[in-house]
Formats: structure tokens, C-alpha cells, sequence
């Protein structure tokens, strides 16, 4: 009767508790990576912000405001970039993400399947 606890243990451990366990680190992992690419987004954006009203705190005659409008101009191409990279660097961790999923849950029904044909042999 012990064998057959620890045969059952052993296959619950292998089909489900592992697979599991697997599947919560990546995600763990993926949304660590995303919530810190966000924040780093976020304070880009912020620092983005602050650094505008700087410049448009220092217009005090029209030189300095055509300055201010060419500096702003910059500024939107470069915030338009970074939104863009900031747009692929989550779309890839969403597409990694998704991968090893799918993969975790091939290897998973594999697994099955070989027990599965195991204990019907």
C-alpha cells in the first residue's frame, strides 16, 4: 500500500504540482518584468513632463519662446520613440510570455500522456 501512495504522489508531483509551479514562476517572472518596465516608462514620462515645464518656465522674451516651441518639437518625436519602444519591449514580453506558456502546457499534456500510457500498460 506505501508503494502505491508514493507512486501516486510521485505522478500528482510530476502531471500536476510541478507543472503548476512552473507556470506561477513565469508568471511571477513576466509580470515582474512588465510592472518594472512600466514604472521605468512611467518615470520616463514624468521626467519627460518636468523637463518641459522647465523649459517653458524659462521663456522670458521671443527668442527664448521660439527656443521653447523647437525644444518642444524634439521632445514629442523623442517621447513618440520612446512610446514606441516602451510599446515593443511589453508586446515581447507578452509574446515570450505566451511561448513559454504554450510550451509548459505542451510538456505538461505530454507528460500526461506518457503517464497516462504508463499506468494503462
Amino acid at each position: 500500500m506505501n508503494k502505491a501512495t508514493e507512486k501516486t504522489t510521485q505522478q500528482l508531483e510530476s502531471i500536476v504540482a510541478a507543472p503548476m509551479r512552473a507556470y506561477a514562476a513565469k508568471t511571477l517572472d513576466y509580470c515582474d518584468q512588465m510592472l518594472s518596465a512600466q514604472v521605468d516608462a512611467a518615470r520616463a514620462y514624468s521626467d519627460f513632463s518636468v523637463a518641459q515645464m522647465r523649459t517653458w518656465l524659462d521663456v522670458k522674451d521671443a527668442d527664448s519662446m521660439k527656443k521653447a516651441a523647437e525644444s518642444q518639437q524634439k521632445a514629442a518625436t523623442d517621447l513618440m520613440e520612446r512610446f514606441k519602444g516602451d510599446a515593443e519591449k511589453m508586446n515581447a514580453l507578452s509574446q515570450s510570455f505566451f511561448q513559454d506558456s504554450q510550451k509548459l502546457a505542451e510538456d505538461s499534456l505530454k507528460s500526461v500522456t506518457e503517464a497516462t500510457q504508463k499506468a494503462a500498460s
